[in-house]
């Protein structure tokens, strides 16, 4: 009887230990250095914009954010390695939408599960893409260009940065959803394919404003619209594609993730930190030449990865794109 009277007291003593603990260590954190695994090598557009965050986040909570490069395997080498480590706070991943693209090309062999095994912090970045065609093809519009990809069935090369990748995917549920068909000519990389539309090698294809902008402006180059649900603030003359094509949005995001079981007051201070520097004008102005500065909520990030996993698998088992061994 002394047991099972007892057994509450305890059980409920330890629960709010538990959650003193974790309110205190979200208190102190961060105690000492945060490392932020990139799945990529050293260089890209994503290393800068992590080290530009990381300068930030480390100004605010007067601890060192280092960044750490584990490349490899479309990214799934990096994101398993943080999914292992300590759920503390202490070992973070920035990645992009290859976060939830990589798993579907994997299927049972991907290593990691982008809803169980991660908690969201925040979207970092959004890049909106432009949907691209040569000056031979006879269209001006999203419009012009739907009603001849219809009207010419697999007579358009569509390039794309290489097979499953989500320029590919991307096209390929654009397509769908206009009832469109065209032919994919996958290159290695996205330079590849901006260089072959230029020349005239393929009719159409997807590139961030970045690279493609200067083409666009010389006049090499058609911008039909944009892949974002609105018009991009850092694009404002362009259409976005859902306008002509409903249902049809997505962007290279740019994202933040900790291991599951961080404790949730670690993951909503870390949100709020990135969410303050995504505010920085310093920020804003190194990020929006080519990116949107987003700086989201967990919550918009989890919202993210909930609806893009079943549409990257769904398109995976329509088009059949395989991962090279």
């Amino acid at each position: 009887m002394k047991h099972s009277t007892l057994f509450p007291i305890f059980a409920a003593t330890a629960l709010l230990s538990g959650g003193a603990l974790a309110q205190q260590s979200a208190a102190d954190y961060p105690s000492r250095p945060v490392t932020i695994i990139l799945p990529y090598v050293p260089g890209g557009t994503t290393d800068i914009e992590a080290r530009l965050y990381n300068e930030k986040l480390q100004a605010s909570l007067k601890q060192p954010f280092l960044v750490d490069f584990k490349p490899g395997a479309g990214t799934t080498i990096g994101a398993a390695f943080v999914m292992k480590s300590n759920p503390d706070g202490y070992t973070l991943l920035m990645n992009t939408a290859s976060f939830t693209v990589a798993p579907a090309l994997y299927g049972d062999r991907s290593p990691y599960d982008p809803i169980k095994d991660f908690a969201p912090v925040s979207i970092t970045t959004m890049t909106p893409n432009f949907i691209l065609v040569n000056n031979n093809l006879p269209v001006k519009t999203l419009k012009e260009y739907i009603a001849y990809v219809r009207a010419n069935p697999n007579k358009v090369n569509f390039g794309t940065s290489g097979i499953g990748g989500i320029n590919h995917l991307a096209g390929a549920w654009m397509h769908g959803l206009i009832g469109a068909k065209v032919t994919y000519i996958h290159y290695k990389g996205g330079n590849d394919t901006l260089r072959t539309l230029v020349s005239g090698e393929t009719d159409a294809a997807f590139a961030p404003p970045l690279t493609a902008l200067p083409y666009v402006k010389s006049g090499k180059i058609k911008a039909l619209a944009v892949t974002t649900g609105e018009r991009a603030r850092i694009l404002p003359d362009y259409a976005p594609a859902i306008d002509d094509i409903p249902g049809y949005e997505w962007s290279q995001w740019v994202g933040v993730f900790a291991p599951a079981k961080t404790p949730p007051a670690i993951v909503a201070k870390l949100g709020v930190e990135f969410g303050k520097a995504a505010k920085q004008p310093d920020v804003i102005a190194k990020l929006e030449q080519g990116k949107m500065v987003v700086g989201s909520t967990p919550d918009e990030l989890r919202k993210l990865v909930a609806r893009e996993v079943p549409a990257w698998k769904k398109l995976v088992v329509e088009t059949g794109a395989k991962i090279d061994e």
